[in-house]
């Protein structure tokens, strides 16, 4: 089956191409696999058709496109389709991780910053934003975006203006919007974590990308496709894999989606090399064979019913839950009684908090809210309000920590 289907897809007529790869006259004059090819969408499930002929319908236009679904899946694979075929083409697309930007710069990094408008701002800087002027700006993990900046980016989504940190002028800007994340933004909009009108704004079309355990036709597309690439970049030769062990693939839940199936093939490539893939090889690289069954990941089988595989997937995140509150409470419990070393690039040396003992205390009384704003209040308190520092210590992002902090109302003390 897999190999019919790779047949298929590499006997596709690419004559309406130019010699860049681009179609000639548009995407709508291409058939759909033709515009697979052309922009490396793999996939010949239903699901994926759907997608692809919306984007097809889409893309040349200017309207804003929401890509929704489980990390992993290939969001910005079809992003960039949507730009490559878009009237933009020809012009930049830039893509920014909301979420890998501290909360405390994301503006200055979206819309710009005027030379002197806050510390260390020595020279006008323009942003993503007007980098992309005239193309096409990919916002990943778009659900992480703070409420304050959400309020101005929504100014963009709307008429196209923004201003330059430090700035009191109105700028204008053409861009093309495209939006992604793995959040669910309808349930963030009842948390007051969204704002409604930005979720509406940005839904104007909603593409989910269903993850690969409900495509699972597709997994030998991908694999063969980055087993080919692997072996050409890296002059190896790939003796091919057995039926039964095909089989193992399609059947695995993938958590980590298709960018999990691509480091699995590349591992079993590299270390599996000169010999034919069989079942029991793929089940060593397969973490569902790897742990027992009372391991915090616990495997969700494709070919079980819906509703006992949902009850499986509570249920493992109420484990991680659970674990992850045991964590945190003992830390805080025994951090009297285990002291850390003192780090080469501590000042002073760390405190203990009156009234608190090893065996609990006071700790036990506290919810787990306030035990968290205790840990980061000591954790600044410790290096000075040194939050990079701090966040390292905590073992948690910059971007985490300048949450909670305006979360905990820390910010005026530092």
């Amino acid at each position: 089956m897999a190999e019919q289907a790779l047949q298929r897809a590499s006997s596709l007529d690419v004559s309406s191409l130019t010699s860049t790869g681009k179609p000639t006259q548009g995407s709508l004059l291409m058939d759909r696999e033709t515009f697979q090819k052309v922009h490396g969408i793999i996939g010949q499930s239903l699901e994926i058709k759907e997608i692809v002929g919306v984007i097809m319908q889409v893309a040349p236009t200017d309207i804003t496109v929401l890509l929704t679904g489980e990390s992993g899946t290939g969001k910005e694979v079809f992003a960039s389709a949507i730009h490559k075929a878009s009237t933009r083409a020809n012009m930049p697309m830039i893509t920014v991780n909301c979420g890998a930007i501290p909360e405390g710069i994301i503006e200055s990094e979206l819309f710009g910053h005027e030379k002197g408008a806050f510390t260390g701002a020595t020279e006008t800087r323009k942003g993503y934003f007007e980098l992309a002027d005239g193309g096409t700006i990919f916002l990943d993990e778009i659900g992480e975006l703070p409420l304050g900046t959400q309020v101005k980016f929504l100014r963009v989504l709307e008429n196209g203006e923004f201003m330059r940190v430090g700035s009191a002028i109105a700028r204008k800007v053409n861009v093309r919007v495209i939006a992604a994340t793995n959040k669910d933004l309808d349930y963030e909009v009842r948390a007051k974590r969204f704002r409604p009108d930005l979720y509406y704004r940005l839904r104007s079309v909603d593409l989910h990308i269903p993850p690969l355990r409900e495509r699972r036709e597709d997994i030998p597309l991908f694999f063969q496709k980055f087993a080919d690439d692997f072996c050409e970049r890296n002059k190896i030769s790939f003796t091919g894999i057995t039926d039964e062990a095909m089989s193992v693939l399609m059947n695995y839940h993938w958590p980590g989606n298709v960018r999990e199936l691509k480091n699995t093939v590349e591992s079993m490539l590299v270390l599996e090399a000169n010999k034919k893939i069989d079942a029991e090889t793929v089940r060593k690289y397969l973490r569902e064979y790897q742990q027992g069954p009372l391991e915090r990941n616990l495997p969700v089988y494709v070919s079980r019913p819906s509703d006992q595989a949902e009850r499986e997937l509570i249920y493992r995140a109420l484990v991680d839950l659970k674990s992850d509150i045991l964590e945190l409470k003992n830390l805080l419990l025994h951090r009297s009684a285990v002291r850390p070393p003192v780090a080469p690039f501590e000042v002073a040396e760390a405190h203990d908090v009156s009234g608190v003992s090893a065996q609990g205390g006071e700790e036990e009384n506290l919810s787990l809210e306030e035990m968290e704003r205790r840990l980061i209040t000591e954790a600044l308190e410790k290096y000075r309000g040194n939050r990079r520092l701090a966040a390292k210590a905590l073992k948690i992002s910059e971007r985490t920590l300048y949450r909670k902090i305006k979360e905990y109302g820390l910010g005026g003390r530092y």
